[in-house]
C-alpha cells in the first residue's frame, strides 16, 4: 500500500477551508444569533459557515472523482462542525497572544492562488463554486495564517524526529513503501445525471462525439479540456495527476488502466457523466528506497506528533471554553 503522506493540518493549500468569522473571547455568552449551529465563547459559527465548509469537502471528493454518499454524510457533518469549533478556539487563542497578520502577507497568498488559474475569470468561477467572495477568502486566509503562527510558535515548536526513528519506521513498515501501479491521466467531462431523461443524455452524447471528432482532427486534448470539460480539472487542461487503483470510480479506473500512454478512450460513463480519458504516463509497481523516503518519513512522523500535541491542547481549550451546539 502506498504511504499516505500527510500535510500539516493548517497549511493554506485550500484556503477556503479556514475559519470564516471570529471575534475575541467574551466573558459571558452573548445572545445566540439566528442560524447559528454552534457558539464558542459567545462567537457564533453560522449555518453559512457550515455550508461553505461542507461545499469545500464535497469539492474535494469531486476532484477525486467521487461523491459523498448518504451513509457518509452524518459522520462528515460531525467532523466539519468539530473542525469549525477547533479552528475558532485556535483563532481566539491566536488573538489572545496578540498575533497579527499584515495585509501584504494576505495579498501575497491570494496572488499565489490566482496563479494556479489560467486567468482571473477562472479564479472567480472557482470562488463562485465554493460560494465565497474574494473578501471572504482574504478574511479566511488572514485568520488561517494567524492560527498557523500560533500553532507553530506556541504549540509544536519543539517537535523533532531523530534519524533512528526514521530508519526504524522504514524497517518496520515495508508494505507502506510499496508503490502501486499508477497512471497519469487527463479527462474531459460532460456532466449528465444517471437519472437524466433520454433527451439530456442524447445532448451530452452529442457533445462528446463532437469533441471526439476534434481529437481525430489532431486537436490538443488539454486545449479541448479547458474549453469543453465541465469538471474541476478543466482549468488544468483536464489533468488529474497520478493515481492508483481505488482512487477513482470503477468505470473510470478500469478504462484508464487499460490505456497505453498517449491513448484516448472512447466515451466512458460514470455517475458524474460522460468522459474522454487520455493516459499520459504509467508507473509500474515498485518499492521506494530509504534515501527517497527518509525526508517524507521524517515529515510524516513529525506531523503525527504535532497532531497529538495539537489535539491535547485543543482538549484543554475545549474544557475551558463555553461551547454550545444546536
Amino acid at each position: 500500500m502506498q504511504m499516505k503522506w500527510f500535510r500539516w493540518f493548517f497549511i493554506l493549500l485550500t484556503a477556503v477551508s479556514l475559519v470564516y468569522i471570529a471575534m475575541p473571547v467574551f466573558a459571558e455568552e452573548k445572545k445566540i444569533p439566528d442560524g447559528a449551529v454552534a457558539t464558542v465563547n459567545g462567537v457564533a459559527i453560522t449555518q453559512d459557515d457550515f455550508d461553505k465548509e461542507m461545499a469545500r469537502v464535497s469539492s474535494q471528493f469531486a476532484r477525486g472523482g467521487r461523491s459523498l454518499t448518504e451513509s457518509q454524510l452524518p459522520d462528515i457533518k460531525n467532523r466539519v462542525l468539530k473542525t469549525l469549533i477547533n479552528r475558532e478556539l485556535l483563532y481566539q487563542e491566536s488573538q489572545n497572544k496578540g498575533i497579527k497578520v499584515e495585509d501584504a502577507e494576505v495579498n501575497q497568498q491570494v496572488d499565489v492562488m490566482k496563479k494556479r488559474f489560467p486567468n482571473e475569470d477562472e479564479f472567480k468561477t472557482a470562488l463562485l463554486e465554493m460560494k465565497i467572495s474574494e473578501a471572504e477568502l482574504k478574511s479566511q486566509i488572514r485568520k488561517g495564517m494567524a492560527i498557523q503562527q500560533f500553532v507553530d510558535k506556541d504549540l509544536v515548536q519543539d517537535v523533532k524526529v531523530s534519524e533512528t526513528e526514521v530508519k526504524d519506521f522504514y524497517k518496520k513498515n515495508p508494505d507502506m513503501f510499496k508503490q502501486a501501479e499508477q497512471v497519469k491521466a487527463s479527462h474531459i467531462l460532460i456532466k449528465v445525471d444517471t437519472q437524466a431523461d433520454k433527451s439530456a443524455k442524447d445532448q451530452a452524447n452529442k457533445k462528446i462525439k463532437e469533441i471526439q471528432k476534434k481529437l481525430e482532427d489532431n486537436a490538443d486534448f488539454a486545449v479541448l479540456a479547458k474549453e469543453y470539460s465541465e469538471g474541476p480539472s478543466s482549468a488544468n487542461g483536464g489533468d488529474l495527476g497520478y493515481f492508483e487503483r481505488g482512487r477513482m470510480v470503477k468505470p473510470f479506473e478500469d478504462a484508464a488502466f487499460k490505456l497505453k500512454p498517449g491513448e484516448v478512450s472512447g466515451m466512458v460513463e460514470t455517475p458524474f457523466g460522460y468522459h474522454l480519458i487520455k493516459v499520459v504516463d504509467k508507473k509500474p509497481e515498485s518499492v521506494v528506497s530509504f534515501e527517497e523516503a527518509k525526508g517524507r518519513i521524517a515529515q510524516y512522523l513529525g506531523q503525527k506528533i504535532k497532531e497529538k500535541v495539537l489535539e491535547r491542547n485543543l482538549e484543554d481549550m475545549r474544557k475551558k471554553a463555553v461551547i454550545k451546539t444546536f
